[in-house]
């Protein structure tokens, strides 16, 4: 039987963003090549940790939503446990509410994105001047 998961991971501060991006390459691959099928991904960036972890105090966070069987889970997870990049993980089986709710945050994430790519200016482009030829 496929669920809805939810997995938020935080990777070690000192990635750069070609690294940041393979890690999590490496995890959304590793979600498909087992028959899980990607519903959402979102980079919340740098934040600053409640806590210190690992002698670190701010991390990259990652969210992933997919569904998958619900055995595919220890094996993602024991992935996250190995990957020294990775400081804390944490992964969520979404009921019914809670995918209804992710949905419509999505929503309202694209709609806020689209109300503010149309309140952007838009430049107008620059006229092209074309250069005059004198003639003897």
């Amino acid at each position: 039987m496929i669920k809805q998961y939810e997995t938020v991971f935080i990777a070690t501060p000192v990635l750069s963003d070609a690294q940041m991006k393979e890690a999590v390459a490496k995890y959304v691959n590793l979600i498909k090549d087992n028959g899980g099928e990607v519903v959402y991904e979102e980079d919340w960036g740098l934040k600053q940790l409640a806590y210190p972890i690992q002698h670190k105090t701010s991390g990259f966070y990652y969210l992933i939503e997919f569904k998958a069987d619900p055995q595919f889970v220890a094996t993602l997870e024991t992935q996250y446990h190995r990957d020294e990049r990775i400081i804390r993980y944490i992964t969520v089986t979404l009921d019914k509410n809670a995918v209804a709710y992710a949905e419509k945050r999505r929503a309202n994430k694209a709609a806020a994105k689209e109300a503010a790519k149309a309140e952007a200016p838009v430049e107008a482009p620059a006229a092209e001047v074309e250069p005059e030829v004198k003639e003897d």
